[in-house]
């Protein structure tokens, strides 16, 4: 229950405190797809295609996260920003309005997913054969999605507020409680992929359970609340929300290019190709959910002594947040060496698939210092609340550089020359997001210095 002081003059230890916590959670979080994956694909006979199934499901999963990202990650700055003004109630509100939104959000996803699931999966690179593990996954997972919205979105105002070791709990949670259920209920109760789904899904309902519970504490600084639905508020929230949203939401898009891609180059090898995907996708998780646990899980710090128009404490910041993604991106290039070979057998014991997945793992490990620097910048630039900038960066580097690169590489240099593209652009998105962001965060924060309005 003790918050951490925001505006404490011990920048690096106030980063670490809520950087370890984040970056943790994010580890744990990773594991409800990366445990679900290998329990299925280690599946008797059916296995490798049972597993690029689930595959399969992943733009749908990380679109239910986005519009999960894009209340929590786009209200709980503004949510910081207000406390450091010293207006709790206005911080009161957001929370109340975010809640709304969450609940609204899941139940329309909810309705929209399951009558069109068929073609959402076919579209999203599902075959013949993989459609009905990935029909069994997503009938359930999207039945449930709101305890996902709901524990993801809630638990960034749980971080907001410095309560940094109750957020890691909340993941912690779920991702414990997964880990126990999936054997149980893929191999014990013999439920397979449905079997899977299910685990996530009651595991992040106990997530979602002690997120409410938490807010609704007396002792908790910001409660939960019930309020009037206020236009202003939620259009306040989307905007600062649409950088964390592009950024998930064009993941579902990448994924679903990069499978369709694999499908049509692969030839008749497409769902190997998918798999080794889904394998190399579930590393590269390992690598970027921590290191946006860095970048989001310390945006309170800059988000309150923006807000507390403290701007010398927020350059310091930002260094030390640079220097921890470096440090995180270079350990984890250099363990990607030895780490990833024994990695993929967890997946799977099939030669194709483990040589074609290391070499894919070992070339998407090429940009991954430089991406550090996109992370940083761009959720520095979201928890100052400066939207358009990382939307632009953002959009940048998904759709600019990946994504047309996802589809010249393999047209030009066969299926395997896929897995370059995605370096390609994140050392080129580095560059951009650097340069820019050296170019404005001077202005934004002289600006900020001068102003004498309140945030909302």
């Amino acid at each position: 229950m003790k918050s951490i002081d925001l505006s404490s003059p011990k920048v690096l230890r106030t980063c670490l405190r809520l950087a370890v916590p984040a970056m943790v959670a994010q580890l744990i979080n990773v594991l409800y797809s990366i445990v679900d994956r290998i329990f299925v694909g280690n599946m008797e006979l059916v296995g490798d295609l049972a597993l690029a199934g689930v595959g399969v499901c992943a733009p749908v999963t990380t679109l239910i996260t986005s519009f999960a990202s894009l209340v929590g990650l786009g209200g709980a700055p503004v949510f910081a920003m207000c406390m450091g003004e010293g207006r709790n109630d206005n911080a009161r509100k957001i929370l109340s309005n975010a809640l709304i939104m969450l609940l609204v959000i899941s139940a329309l996803l909810t309705a929209l997913i399951l009558p069109l699931l068929k073609p959402l999966l076919m579209t999203f690179g599902a075959s013949e054969n993989t459609y009905p593990y990935a029909r069994e996954y997503m009938l359930v997972y999207a039945s449930g999605c709101v305890f996902a919205v709901l524990s993801a979105g809630l638990n960034q105002y749980i971080t907001a507020q410095g309560y940094s070791g109750i957020a890691m709990a909340t993941v912690c949670i779920g991702a414990v409680a997964n880990i126990a259920l999936d054997p149980l209920f893929i191999f014990t109760f013999d439920m397979g992929v449905t079997g899977a789904a299910a685990a996530t899904v009651l595991s992040q309902g106990l997530s979602t359970l002690f997120v409410v519970i938490f807010l609704l504490l007396p002792k908790t600084k910001v409660r939960l609340s019930l309020r009037s639905c206020s236009a202003k508020t939620m259009l306040h929230i989307v905007k600062m929300g649409l950088s964390p949203f592009f950024i998930t939401a064009t993941d579902s898009i990448i994924i679903i290019v990069l499978n369709a891609v694999l499908q049509k180059y692969g030839g008749a090898d497409g769902d190997m190709w998918v798999t080794v995907a889904t394998i190399v996708q579930a590393f590269l998780s390992l690598i970027t959910m921590p290191m946006l646990g860095i970048t989001t899980g310390t945006q309170p710090v800059l988000a309150f002594n923006y807000g507390a128009r403290n701007t010398a404490l927020i350059k310091r910041a930002e260094k030390t947040i640079v220097l921890l993604c470096l440090c995180f991106t270079t350990l984890m290039f250099a363990l990607s060496w030895g780490i990833a070979k024994p990695f993929v057998s967890l997946f799977t014991s099939d030669a194709v698939i483990t040589q074609n997945s290391i070499s894919g793992i070992r070339k998407y490990m090429i940009g991954i210092i430089p991406l550090a620097l996109q992370y940083a910048f761009v959720d520095a630039l979201t928890g100052l609340g400066q939207p358009r900038f990382a939307i632009t960066l953002s959009l940048t580097r998904k759709i600019v550089l990946l994504l047309s690169l996802t589809f010249a590489l393999p047209a030009l240099f066969g299926v395997s020359a896929v897995f370059y593209a995605e370096p390609a652009a994140d050392i080129g998105s580095a560059l951009i997001s650097t340069i820019t962001f050296l170019c404005v965060i001077g202005k934004i924060l002289k600006k900020r210095e001068e102003s004498t309005q309140n945030i909302v």
